[in-house]
């Protein structure tokens, strides 16, 4: 959304449920989630004001504070006010537009994403995570409502995984790995794209087809321009430059990484399948047309002669002497037919046919 339009909609308040518009967007309110938890109890609920998170901070519990929607600017600078956020850091979680990247502030972590799902079968919807970490608080901010985060929520709510015995280090990770998984279902599908592709090469290419591809590579780089910086992020926090993540979370850390190196490596992998089948696709449509050139040209070849026969009995001179022929009408049309037939049969036998 352009930054006027959100300056415009602080101005205006939204009673709950109501939707406007905005050129050809539809708003939404926020929806803002809370768990509480440790290893002995555990809370979750949506709440309907921003307000009701605040008594969390303080807590000797680990929090997480999720909220779905930033269209709510009022929202977004109370939460800040309230844990300290600075105004920067407000201002690159409402621009959507951010390359994952990591700053510590000492006292909170700021971490930024990209998540990716699929919305149909050939449409990938693309948003950004910002997750603020605190010593014992999560939050994490998204454009829309949905997300990869339902594994983190279960496991939870079931309390059988050690997630509820750690901190919120531990909680960051979590939301982080959970983000990076989802890159391999959408590598998945875009692999099965890839096949499919292929076997229309191989079939029959066609103009859509090459349609097909580019679209792919365009997806491609996309991922690529989108995973690619979160390689360092993830190298930086496994590091452990900031005291927020404890020594045993940053092993964790670097299963991330190896996952997100993989992930890359997968991309570029695509990248240079998609290459070979532009290739592929420009060769063959080359082939194509020259076997339509080799067809077209043989047939020109055996009329060639044909012509020049009726080329010279069509002159109009007065003494030819097969004019005269009661037969010659047809012997003209058996030498035409030997000719042709013979030029056939030499480029059957040269393989030219």
């Amino acid at each position: 959304m352009p930054r006027n339009s959100k300056h415009r909609l602080k101005k205006i308040g939204l009673p709950p449920g109501t939707l406007i518009h905005i050129g050809e967007q539809k708003i939404e309110n926020t929806r803002i989630e809370i768990f509480d938890f440790d290893e002995t109890h555990f809370q979750a609920k949506v709440v309907q004001s921003i307000d009701e998170c605040f008594p969390f901070k303080d807590t000797p519990s680990v929090t997480w504070i999720n909220i779905d929607g930033l269209h709510d600017i009022e929202t977004i600078e109370k939460i800040g006010n309230y844990f300290d956020i600075h105004h920067l850091i407000l201002e690159d979680i409402l621009q959507t537009g951010q390359r994952p990247k990591f700053e510590d502030f000492g006292s909170y972590i700021y971490i930024v994403l990209r998540m990716f799902s699929y919305e149909n079968d050939d449409h990938i919807k693309e948003e950004q995570i910002s997750i603020i970490l605190g010593a014992n608080f999560v939050i994490s901010f998204q454009e829309d409502i949905g997300d990869v985060f339902n594994p983190v929520r279960e496991r939870i709510r079931s309390g059988r995984f050690q997630i509820k015995k750690r901190k919120a280090d531990y909680l960051a990770y979590s939301l982080i790995d959970a983000v990076v998984d989802n890159y391999f279902i959408i590598l998945e599908k875009l692999g099965e794209k890839i096949e499919t592709i292929e076997d229309e090469l191989m079939d029959n290419p066609k103009p859509e087809t090459l349609q097909s591809i580019h679209q792919l590579k365009r997806k491609l780089i996309a991922l690529r321009k989108s995973i690619w910086p979160l390689r360092e992020v993830i190298s930086r926090l496994e590091r452990g430059e900031s005291y927020l993540f404890e020594e045993s979370t940053i092993i964790y850390l670097k299963d991330v990484h190896d996952h997100t190196i993989q992930v890359i490596d997968t991309i570029e992998t695509f990248r240079d399948m998609a290459s070979g089948m532009l290739d592929i696709y420009l060769s063959g449509m080359s082939n194509k047309m020259n076997e339509v050139m080799k067809v077209l040209t043989v047939i020109a070849t055996i009329f060639i002669p044909l012509t020049f026969i009726v080329g010279i009995y069509g002159m109009n001179f007065e003494f030819m002497p097969e004019l005269k022929w009661h037969l010659g009408y047809p012997l003209i049309w058996s030498i035409m037919i030997i000719v042709a037939l013979g030029m056939m049969f030499y480029f059957y036998r040269k393989k030219w046919l």
